[in-house]
């Protein structure tokens, strides 16, 4: 099995260098890597042990697989796939496909890493290939939000680089379970790069205008696995020294609540489902016991709906209001929006009710008013007038859709405990509160938020701000 590991975390970049070599298999060579990630993640579910590789011993450079690695690469895998099959008829270059595989093997290193130096190498090549898909159409726009991205994304990284050696400096070891023997500015320094990393809170407020903004399968691609990389070195932390969970939970917490606010008063389509991601990654993170399973459900609904968006009308909901979606369109849209709202039948239910059930009475009471905020959310979408005319969409977006709504259906498996008749009543109850809501007050709400706090030098100032928060919290500890 480690050798097996070992070629699965290189085998992404093989194939993608190999696409320079070969650009008329370009597709091809880039599913087979996605199906390859996705064997593999399958082969975890069934391994009774997790596989931990030790690269440098005196340094605590270790890789571990298990099953929260493989929800996550499974995740990676799908969204990949179905992103890939989105972009199959269109005349997107060799060049394009290897970015892919490029992101694909840095997330899939990242979501094997237990040590603060592989995990930062595996971030910064995923940052930078997504830089150069965010900026791949060459407009003066697109490479504005690309080098904003990155801008924001390394001085992140910087400030975790000092974190992660100051963790050696008191453990004399690289691990995460370096972070119990720490000083509080070292757990403040490198969870402050990984919440701007995740797009957490209000460290995330970078994430909105990169994710609206970018093309559509790349929006997808960002919002469905990218910004978990971030995110899965929280929760692997948060299980492996206990002292730093409570902090990775309130931040999941005000992640949730956040996301929801900012979400429900947007008006833009695309914007609104990337504050809702800002939402969705505060619930993988407040309960990290069952963050896997989370993440899958999230990643599958949310790249959905990212490539539903890119095929309306408008990104504008009152125009969207105005005007009816062809049917065919408006059952996907619904199909994924009732997933990411928990209700029943549907991976996001499951997900909900597992997450729900690993919390505190406090925190659960909570989550379920942000649940609530997300039904809000997506009652925007469901409530789409219906019945106009087929629009020509992509040829790869009906097999990319359907692979992803499969996958909603089908992950069900991973919790079928969750369908009792209490929990179904809950969850429909929690939605149709959500909906009731929609109708009688946010339907006519015509409140519009200042996009000043998304400003490029607010985005950095955050992070000093969240910084001292996050000292004062770990000081506490």
């Amino acid at each position: 099995m480690n050798t097996l590991t070992l070629a699965w975390i290189g085998l992404p970049f093989f194939v993608g260098f190999s696409i320079y070599l070969i650009p008329k298999l370009d597709k091809y060579l880039a599913i087979f890597g996605a199906i390859a990630s996705a064997a593999f993640a399958c082969e975890l579910f069934t391994i009774p042990s997790a596989v931990t590789l030790k690269l440098l011993d005196n340094f605590s450079v270790t890789l571990l697989v298990d099953s929260l690695s493989g929800y996550f690469i499974l995740t990676n895998a799908l969204v990949t796939a179905a992103v890939i099959i989105y972009c199959w008829p269109t005349d997107k270059t060799a060049f394009f496909y290897a970015q892919i595989l490029m992101v694909h093997g840095s997330l899939n290193a990242a979501f094997a890493s237990t040590d603060f130096i592989s995990l930062y190498v595996a971030l910064e090549v995923s940052g930078i290939a997504a830089f150069l898909l965010i900026a791949y159409p060459r407009t003066d726009r697109s490479i504005w939000v690309a080098l904003r991205y990155l801008f924001i994304s390394n001085t992140a990284m910087l400030f975790y680089l000092v974190g992660a050696v100051l963790v050696y400096k008191a453990s004399n070891s690289f691990s995460f379970a370096g972070l119990g023997a720490a000083p509080p500015e070292a757990i403040a320094l490198i969870f402050m790069g990984l919440l701007v990393k995740g797009g957490v809170f209000v460290s995330g407020l970078w994430l909105p205008l990169t994710h609206s903004e970018s093309e559509t399968p790349v929006s997808a691609l960002l919002s469905g696995i990218v910004v978990k990389a971030g995110v899965y070195p929280l929760v692997r932390c948060a299980l492996m020294v206990e002292e730093v969970a409570p902090i990775v939970q309130i931040f999941g917490v005000g992640a949730a609540f956040m996301g929801v606010f900012y979400g429900i008063f947007e008006k833009d389509t695309k914007r609104m489902l990337a504050f809702s991601t800002v939402s969705q990654l505060g619930w993988i993170l407040a309960a990290p016991q069952v963050a896997g399973f989370y993440a899958l459900a999230h990643g599958l609904v949310k790249s959905a709906l990212f490539l539903i968006a890119g095929s309306l009308p408008s990104r504008d909901f009152k125009e969207l209001r105005q005007k009816q979606i062809n049917t065919k369109l408006w059952i996907a849209l619904v199909v994924a929006s009732l997933s990411i709202s928990g209700f029943p039948f549907l991976v996001g239910f499951g997900a909900k009710m597992l997450t729900l059930k690993n919390l505190t009475p406090a925190y659960a009471t909570a989550m379920n008013v942000a649940a609530v905020g997300t039904a809000i959310l997506f009652a925007k979408f469901i409530f789409l007038p219906r019945g106009g005319e087929a629009k020509k969409s992509k040829s790869g977006f009906l097999p990319a859709v359907l692979l992803l709504l499969g996958g909603l259906i089908a992950a069900n498996a991973f919790y079928v405990q969750a369908y009792t008749l209490e929990n179904m009543l809950k969850a429909i109850a929690t939605v149709g509160v959500g909906w009731l809501a929609y109708f009688l007050i946010f339907q006519r709400t015509a409140i519009k938020l200042p996009r000043m706090l998304e400003q490029f030098d607010h985005l950095v100032g955050f992070m000093s701000l969240i910084s001292l928060l996050l000292f004062w919290m770990a000081f506490s500890t």
